[in-house]
């Protein structure tokens, strides 16, 4: 009895020593984040990486995740602002409020909205499949370029214009965050108006 109540106490006391620290599964290679387009004064030099994601998911995912959410997001604000601005269309979604908007809309317009971006998603799937890019590689032909811009410029001219798109995602998704947050929580973002 004395030798078991010795071995649960020993067992319950290592519950509370601290675990020892190894490295992660998956160890980033620096290499892979050299050649990265972003690095500017905004983020000290360095990539934007706040939460150390490279070291858990590959890289190249974690571009094309932040591209997409950058597109989303700047198409968002835009959805947010300009009601507020201009006004709203003729039709059943008559407020500026954009989270009542949301919930006024016909549920077919957000069936129709999920089929468009499964379009969207099935034409860059198949442009990645065919060698083309949708993350602003300059030596790939454009996965979409409906406008046939991308072909039109020189090597320069399709950096500055990736890395535009890259920071103006940002921008977008800090600054949707911050709608939303106000909205929310009232007063939380400083600068801007009550019930923006």
């Amino acid at each position: 009895m004395k030798l078991a109540l010795l071995l649960s106490a020993i067992a319950g006391a290592s519950a509370f020593a601290p675990a020892s620290q190894s490295k992660p599964a998956t160890a980033l290679n620096a290499a892979e984040l050299d050649g990265l387009r972003g690095p500017g004064p905004e983020t000290g030099g360095k990539v934007f990486d706040p939460l150390e994601l490279a070291q858990w998911a590959p890289v190249d995912h974690l571009r094309k995740a932040e591209l997409a959410n950058g597109r989303s997001a700047m198409l968002a604000t835009v959805g947010w602002v300009f009601p507020k601005q201009f006004g709203t269309f003729d039709g059943p979604v008559d407020t500026t409020d954009p989270i009542d908007a949301f919930f006024k809309a016909d549920p077919q317009w957000w069936a129709q909205f999920i089929v468009f971006c499964a379009v969207i998603e099935g034409i860059k799937y198949r442009g990645e499949m065919e060698g083309k890019s949708f993350t602003g590689e300059i030596d790939k032909e454009a996965a979409l370029d409906w406008t046939g811009n991308w072909k039109k410029m020189n090597d320069k001219e399709k950096e500055d214009m990736a890395m535009k798109e890259l920071k103006n995602g940002r921008l977008a998704m800090l600054g949707i965050a911050s709608f939303a947050s106000s909205y929310f929580i009232p007063g939380s973002v400083p600068g801007l108006p009550e019930g923006f």
